[in-house]
């Protein structure tokens, strides 16, 4: 990894800040190595006071305090409108297609890394985030890397943004382990120390995702069917609120039952039970609209092209091949089964040794029985 050379001199950065300790022990590191950092908080909803969704209140009061502790200017700044038009209806839009968007993805591209850098971050030298991620130099280009720790591994939702983004931003802890940056917030006796990482995807914070759907959607009585039988099971709210491979959240007793299928049109949900149901496991994933951060690495040569690869943010990482086929698209096949396979969401694409991050594809229907 070539990172001395952010090391050797003193740079001008702007630090995207969310109020978690990931954020905050960047900003340390940054102050250590002697940086010029101005921080700044991105706020991406009206709070829920004003009709949104959103809850920034508390995350703003420990962005302040970080800013004093090391006596940096903070600056807050809003892409609401921004982020409604290009993340919030993405979103809504998916999932009234009966897909399963990744909003986490659609963000950090479009909104961290896109409207923030026009505006403020194209003024410094490099901007740096909290993410679990690395930045690798080979055959003179960059590449997005993995971290060493796999479970908080971030690479899955930084795999659409593009390579002058990727050029222009750190990742000041992505060489640690969490572990390391939950004991270094509390050696430094951080005000956000003990604080929980947030479990929410980026625009709800502390809103249940499924009330998001229920604000903006609504809700539609519809049958649930175990798909071999016909047999009807019971109801549920609208098939917004569920997504291919999905267990929890059914209320059906006897199971465990898996969401296997949906009908759009009809409302319809189809469950399969049991772990074991052949019904959830599919082997090939058919993506289109792929996008590589730096370069194809395959360029016209992809022909079973063997690759690790993830279909959702999970600390493992699956084995398969890649060929691209005639129309553009790519064929993922797993070397094993593949459970949950949900379209609208990404397969992630990574080199053989789970190193390089290359990009990533939107799963379509093509090669699962989903609709």
């Amino acid at each position: 990894m070539n990172t001395r050379r952010w090391l050797m001199c003193k740079m001008k950065i702007a630090v995207l800040i969310s109020g978690g300790v990931d954020s905050a022990v960047a900003v340390h590191r940054l102050v250590e190595q002697g940086h010029d950092l101005h921080l700044f908080y991105i706020r991406i909803g009206l709070d829920v006071s004003q009709g949104g969704d959103c809850y920034a209140e508390e995350d703003i009061e420990m962005c302040r305090a970080i800013a004093a502790r090391y006596k940096l200017p903070l600056e807050i700044v809003s892409l609401h409108e921004e982020y409604w038009d290009n993340v919030m209806e993405y979103a809504i839009r998916s999932v009234k297609e009966g897909l399963t968007p990744n909003p986490d993805i659609m963000c950090n591209r479009m909104i961290k890394f896109g409207f923030f850098e026009q505006r403020w971050g194209h003024e410094f030298d490099k901007t740096a985030t909290g993410h679990y991620a690395n930045i690798v130099e080979k055959d003179g280009l960059l590449y997005l890397a993995t971290a060493p720790d796999p479970v908080k591994d971030q690479t899955d939702f930084l795999a659409r943004i593009t390579y002058p983004q990727l050029s222009h931003l750190m990742f000041p802890i992505g060489d640690m382990p969490k572990s390391a940056v939950r004991e270094t917030a509390v050696s430094l006796k951080l005000p956000n120390a003990f604080r929980r990482d947030s479990q929410g995807i980026c625009f709800l914070g502390k809103i249940n995702y499924n009330d998001f759907l229920r604000r903006h959607l609504g809700e539609k009585n519809g049958a649930i069917i175990e798909i071999e039988t016909g047999k009807k099971l019971g109801e549920h709210k609208g098939y917004w609120f569920h997504t291919i491979g999905q267990r929890k959240g059914l209320g059906l007793s006897g199971g465990p039952w898996f969401v296997v299928k949906k009908n759009i049109h009809d409302n319809v949900i189809y469950v399969s039970r049991g772990y074991d149901t052949e019904k959830q496991y599919g082997n090939t994933l058919h993506l289109e609209e792929m996008h590589w951060i730096t370069t194809d690495p395959w360029k016209e040569n992809c022909d079973k092209v063997p690759v690790m690869f993830k279909n959702r943010h999970s600390p493992e990482f699956l084995a398969g091949n890649l060929t691209r086929l005639a129309d553009g698209d790519y064929l993922l096949e797993s070397d094993t089964k593949v459970q949950g396979i949900a379209p609208g969401q990404y397969g992630v694409i990574y080199d053989r040794d789970a190193k390089l991050c290359y990009g990533s594809g939107i799963i379509t229907g093509r090669n699962i029985d989903t609709f």
